[in-house]
C-alpha cells in the first residue's frame, strides 16, 4: 500500500499536465479566434458583404469564450473558437471578392467611358475630315444653276485618244470616293466629253469609254454601282472653241454632276 502513494502522485501531477497542456490549447485557439473577429467586426466593407458570417464568428467566439471558464470543456471550446476564425477568413474573403468585383466593375465602366471617348473622338475626326474633303471638292468643282455641283477632271487624266486613268488621277478620285462615303445619300453622274477632232462615232465612244473608267474606278474603291450614272457626250456641249489646241484641252474632260444631299439628280443633257 505504500508503494501506491507515489504512482497516485506521479498520475495526478500527469493529469493536471494534460490539463495545463489542454488549456493552453483552448486559449490559443481562442486567442486566434478573437484576433481574427477583431479583424472583421468593425469594417464597413465585410459588414457589407458578408454581415451572417460575421454575427456567426461572433456567437461561436461568445460560446467559446463562455465554455473556457468551465473544467473539461477544452474540446468544445477549441471547436467553437475554430468555427469562429473560419467563419471571420469566411467573411474576409468574401469581402475580398466583393472588393475585386467592384474594382472590375469600375474598370468595365471605364474602359466603356473610354470607348465612348474614343467613338466620339472619331467622329469629330471624320466630321472634320468630310469638311476638309467637301471644301477640296468644293474647290475643284462650279456651281452650275441648272446643273448642281459639278467637277471637272481634265484631260490630262487620260493619255491621247486613251480611255485608261493614268495613276496620276487616283488622288483626285479618292477624293471623290471620300466625299461620297461622308454622304451616302448622294449619286453622281459621270459624263464624258472630246474634242472635235475624230469622227462624232469615235468620239461619243472615246467620251463614254473615259466617263466609265472614272465609274469603274469608284466601284473598286467601294462605291456601290447604283449610286453611278455614266454617259458620253462625245464632242457635243464644248466649253472653249476648238479652234485652238488649249480650246479642245478644255473640251476633252470628265465632269462629275453631284446630285443634292437628298439623292436627286438633274436631268441628263
Amino acid at each position: 500500500m505504500k508503494r501506491s502513494k507515489p504512482m497516485a502522485a506521479l498520475a495526478l501531477v500527469a493529469l493536471v499536465g494534460l490539463q495545463g497542456c489542454a488549456s493552453q490549447r483552448s486559449e490559443s485557439a481562442l486567442d486566434d479566434a478573437t484576433a481574427a473577429y477583431q479583424q472583421v467586426k468593425d469594417k464597413s466593407e465585410v459588414l457589407r458583404s458578408a454581415p451572417r458570417d460575421v454575427i456567426r464568428a461572433g456567437e461561436s467566439l461568445g460560446r467559446a469564450e463562455r465554455l473556457a471558464g468551465y473544467i473539461g470543456t477544452g474540446p468544445d471550446v477549441r471547436h467553437y473558437a475554430y468555427l469562429s476564425q473560419r467563419y471571420s477568413e469566411i467573411a474576409a474573403e468574401h469581402a475580398k471578392l466583393a472588393l475585386n468585383q467592384e474594382r472590375v466593375t469600375k474598370l468595365d465602366l471605364d474602359r466603356q467611358r473610354l470607348q465612348l471617348a474614343l467613338r466620339e473622338a472619331k467622329l469629330a475626326s471624320v466630321q472634320q475630315q468630310g469638311k476638309f474633303i467637301e471644301a477640296q471638292i468644293s474647290a475643284l468643282a462650279s456651281q452650275q444653276s441648272d446643273r448642281g455641283l459639278v467637277m471637272t477632271l481634265g484631260d490630262v487624266l487620260f493619255d491621247t485618244g486613251q480611255a485608261d486613268l493614268k495613276n496620276t488621277a487616283s488622288r483626285t478620285v479618292l477624293k471623290l470616293v471620300q466625299f461620297l462615303q461622308l454622304n451616302p445619300r448622294r449619286v453622281v453622274r459621270i459624263e464624258g466629253y472630246t474634242d472635235s477632232t475624230g469622227t462624232p462615232e469615235d468620239n461619243l465612244r472615246l467620251s463614254r469609254e473615259r466617263a466609265q473608267s472614272v465609274g469603274d474606278m469608284l466601284v473598286d474603291l467601294g462605291v456601290k454601282e447604283e449610286r453611278i450614272e455614266v454617259v458620253g457626250y462625245g464632242d457635243q456641249y464644248p466649253v472653249e472653241a476648238n479652234a485652238s489646241e488649249r480650246g479642245r484641252a478644255q473640251n476633252r474632260r470628265v465632269e462629275i454632276v453631284f446630285s443634292d444631299d437628298k439623292g436627286k439628280l438633274s436631268p441628263a443633257r
